[in-house]
């Protein structure tokens, strides 16, 4: 019998209507499962769990009284530090922000306990979220629960830690160049990058300001894809806070228009390897959905290399110029995962207003050829990362026989990057194993704005070729 921590979250929900369960059990077992495996995975800054108890037995109040009970009624979530809860640190990973902590919930946090799901605490960054490896001198580091000697990535790595280990039944993270999708792959959990707009970034730190505004999203992270959905569906709306905030009303496509879907797939972009499990991931995917009669062809976007180095610009060297007047006086506090960071900075040709223009221009223009070539296929199948999770501190790999590095070219993470510059909505789901058993994901891209198609599409794949399988930690 599945333990109660490890029931899809919209299953638990459904029970909690039910009074099968209450979420007095749920809370309680989340925090005796946080207890027991929080010690070796490290992804918690803050257990809430006095309020969750508290949360809890007013929610089962509600549910005894008979009032209506919302999408997440119950159901134990976590928050990715970067993000505003009320009352609980918001540090972001840093030093420099030691000991502060939200005034006030994100519209993101708001929403969720408005369809009463239970905030149980938030989690682990590395500094600034500046790096895909969850590290920072304030919390230390997060382990991978398939090996607690990898990643869990970054920079959602605490948050994608919880929800693989069934510490959280799902929550949020935020994505400026995979930190939703990677940290997902690496765990074998579910995420969705959605288009800039979709769900507000209000309460975000850093913000989504300038440049950031285009490629920085949040966005929910969840063992299921029904779940995120869920998630998707109570997130989603405008706000006055996000600079793009986007009035699209939610919309899910019927059986009929996804038929109509042609998929393009790729399995390496020519440039940056991959290992051999990943290019089988997406091969075995787009199989999968052309024998369920869609109609599935190989192709491969001719924007991807321009979209890769725009990007460092909009978010590399932007970023630095962003965060420089905090980090100038505190050297000595920033930690090793963010000095990295700032170090490849310092290598580029200096930022100025030409090469930013140049890269927003150029940025522009690819999103327009792209599109156009997304008018034949609106949803596109392709790796999330070149490799499976990355022992603690690797740099540099060996895949299928060439060289990949981190951050430097060629880059594993690029995958994931070009659909930040671009604005396309793009969701992970697990497919797959590596020779050492560790999670493969692969990447649902779509057309901005349209998510719940991304969504929907995920789902099809998900009960087609899902991997369906816990790790170590979470048994």
């Amino acid at each position: 019998m599945t333990p109660l921590t490890l029931l899809p979250a919209t299953i638990m929900a459904a029970m909690v209507r039910r009074k099968e369960v209450s979420p007095v059990e749920l809370v309680e077992a989340h925090l005796s499962r946080i207890e027991k495996l929080n010690p070796l995975l490290n992804a918690f800054v803050r257990v809430d769990a006095e309020r969750s108890r508290q949360s809890a037995r007013t929610a089962e109040a509600a549910v005894m009284r008979g009032e209506p009970a919302g999408l997440l009624h119950g159901v134990p979530l976590t928050i990715k530090s970067s993000i505003d809860v009320a009352g609980l640190p918001s540090e972001t990973g840093s030093r420099l922000r030691a000991g502060r902590m939200a005034p006030a919930d994100a519209p993101i946090v708001a929403r969720l306990k408005a369809a009463g799901a239970i905030i149980m605490g938030n989690t682990n960054a590395p500094e600034m979220l500046m790096s895909w490896e969850t590290d920072n001198s304030l919390y230390g580091r997060t382990n991978n629960p398939w090996d607690l000697e990898r990643t869990a990535g970054g920079s959602s790595g605490g948050e994608s830690a919880a929800i693989a280990a069934g510490l959280s039944a799902a929550g949020v993270g935020s994505d400026g160049g995979g930190s939703i999708r990677v940290p997902a792959h690496f765990t074998g959990i579910c995420g969705l990058k959605p288009t800039p707009g979709r769900i507000p970034s209000t309460g975000h730190y850093p913000p989504s300001l300038g440049p950031f505004s285009l490629i920085g999203v949040v966005g929910p992270m969840a063992r299921t894809v029904s779940d995120l959905c869920a998630m998707f569906e109570v997130m989603t709306g405008t706000d006055d806070g996000d600079p793009i905030s986007s009035p699209v009303p939610l919309r899910w496509p019927d059986e009929a228009e996804l038929r109509k879907i042609r998929i393009g797939y790729f399995e390496d972009d020519d440039r940056t390897p991959v290992t051999p499990e990943t290019r089988a991931a997406v091969r075995s995917v787009a199989q999968a959905m052309k024998q369920s009669g869609f109609e599935v062809e190989p192709f491969r976007p001719d924007v991807l290399q321009r979209a890769r180095d725009f990007w460092w610009v909009m978010f590399g060297q932007s970023g630095e110029f962003v965060l420089r007047p905090t980090l100038a006086a505190c050297e000595d506090e920033i930690s090793p995962t963010l000095k990295e960071f700032l170090m490849l900075v310092t290598e580029e040709p200096p930022l100025t207003a030409e090469r930013v223009m140049q890269a927003w221009v150029g940025r522009d223009e690819l999103r327009v050829r792209l599109l156009e070539q997304m008018r034949r296929f609106a949803i596109l199948l392709c790796p999330v990362c070149s490799i499976p999770a990355f022992r603690h501190g690797e740099r540099r790999w060996m895949v299928d026989g060439r060289q990949a590095r981190y951050l430097r070219d060629p880059d594993v993470m690029t995958y994931a990057q070009w659909w930040n510059l671009l604005g396309n909505p793009a969701a992970v789901v697990p497919v797959g194993r590596s020779p050492e058993g560790l999670p493969i994901g692969i990447q649902v891209v779509g057309r901005p704005y349209e998510d719940e198609v991304v969504l929907v599409m995920a789902d099809e794949i998900e009960k087609r070729c899902g991997g369906g399988r816990l790790p170590p930690a979470a048994i």
